[in-house]
């Protein structure tokens, strides 16, 4: 019924790019974000201005990723290295945390004027699951997932979030580290070999994969579906609803 081994009791889910129409909000927001800063230090170095790649940039450096990691994945990749700084440091400091906080603000401005919008095939698969009896919990990298999941009015179809707050109060690993998926497991009781984790983001399907889960489901919103495959997924969807389809 739900396209899932018969041995899978659990469903953990991403949250932007899976659950809810999130991901293009978060590549704008890191696309504004970082050509401010990419122009501000070719103006100051004499260098040439590359603006940030929506598409390739973001899902190479910083999808699935917590925030500060992808912001030195990132301008890593451009032979940039900046302060680390510390959480409080202001959206204007020129600091890893200061372009996080910069990065952070400009997407709860989107989702505030834009609003949110849950996939419908996402929604009816998670409801399928909570009929069947799996349990489920969501998994994301960011801080803002329970704001998110209110906004989309799904937050109650969930049992358990393990986000980016959680994240960092019991310094766990961001992806492409299993550590979020494995925490979200033993939050609902379940051994790995008995979940199925359920991610769009490569770095979430690699996690994924190296956290040893029952099985990894690909959800390949922007056409990139060999790359998920290589990076761990046993399964490929375009959305969720294909799973609940008759076989």
């Amino acid at each position: 019924m739900l396209g899932l081994p018969d041995h899978v009791r659990t469903c953990l889910f991403d949250l932007d790019g899976v659950l809810t129409r999130t991901a293009k909000v978060h590549a704008a927001a890191w696309k504004q974000m970082f050509d401010g800063c990419l122009r501000q230090w070719a103006d100051r170095e004499g260098t040439l201005f590359v603006p940030f790649d929506a598409v390739h940039d973001y899902d190479e450096y910083v999808d699935g990723r917590p925030r500060e990691d992808g912001v030195r994945t990132f301008l890593a990749s451009r032979g940039i290295e900046l302060p680390e700084g510390t959480p409080d440091d202001p959206p204007d400091a020129e600091t890893v945390n200061g372009l996080g906080t910069r990065k952070n603000e400009l997407v709860l401005r989107k989702i505030r004027d834009e609003g949110v919008e849950a996939y419908e095939g996402s929604v009816a698969f998670v409801r399928a699951a909570r009929d069947a009896g799996l349990r489920r919990a969501v998994v994301s990298s960011s801080a803002n997932c329970r704001d998110v999941l209110i906004a989309a009015g799904i937050e109650g179809l969930f049992e358990e979030r393990i986000d980016g707050i959680v994240a960092r109060e019991q310094r766990l690993r961001g992806k492409p580290e299993p550590d979020t998926y494995l925490a979200a497991a033993r939050a609902l009781d379940t051994d790995p070999g008995h979940a199925a984790v359920f991610e769009d983001a490569l770095a979430g399907v690699a996690a994924g994969r190296a956290g040893r889960f029952g099985i990894v489901v690909g959800v390949d919103r922007a056409g990139q579906a060999d790359e998920l495959r290589r990076h761990g997924a046993d399964v490929v969807v375009s959305d969720l609803a294909e799973l609940l389809e008759p076989r």
